[in-house]
């Protein structure tokens, strides 16, 4: 049977799916190995070379048993804490991307004052913002006129600070969708 507990945000079922044994088999695995003691490099290389999961299954069982066991909060990464939202919306990567980049519009909507460190039209925007951490906003062309934009926050100082972005990108998230429409 399976659980329908997530854990690192994803579910037990999805987990089964990619790596054949679900969220408390690899938490049992692990204990076994007493990863405890291990780093977080150290128990991504013994996934990857003892059970030959893909670098993405072994970090995210990785992230999964440090969360588990008390070892690593949500949202935390080596660098620091991140977050990311997205939102699905009736328009072109491109025209997202152009109310991402051109100043006057995201003052409307965003109200930040950022700096863009890189920009692929109708790809994706890397950005430092006003504290110093990271943004990257990316566009996805989901068809029929249809956008994901993503954003993904990183290197937030720590989990409050962390949910705290979650919600604002929530909130501005929707501020772009209603700017759109208007």
């Amino acid at each position: 049977m399976v659980s329908p507990k997530k854990i690192a945000g994803t579910s037990d079922e999805a987990v089964v799916k990619a790596t054949g044994k679900g969220w408390s088999q690899w938490l049992a695995v692990l204990d076994r190995k007493k990863a405890t003691q291990l780093s977080h490099r150290e128990i991504g290389q013994f996934l990857r070379e003892k059970h030959k999961l893909s670098l993405w299954w072994a970090q995210k069982i990785s992230v999964g048993y440090e969360q588990e066991r008390g070892m690593r909060v949500m949202h935390e990464q080596p660098e620091g804490f991140e977050i990311s939202k997205s939102k699905t919306l009736p328009i072109s990567p491109m025209t997202a991307f152009k109310a991402w980049n051109d100043k006057a519009a995201r003052d409307k909507w965003l109200g930040e004052s950022i700096t863009i460190r890189k920009a692929t039209p109708a790809k994706s925007m890397r950005i430092t913002w006003p504290d110093k951490t990271h943004v990257d906003v990316n566009f996805y062309d989901k068809g029929e006129n249809k956008c994901q934009v993503s954003v993904q926050h990183t290197r937030l100082s720590n989990a409050t600070q962390a949910e705290k972005m979650k919600k604002y990108w929530s909130g501005k998230l929707e501020n772009f969708k209603d700017f759109l429409e208007k």
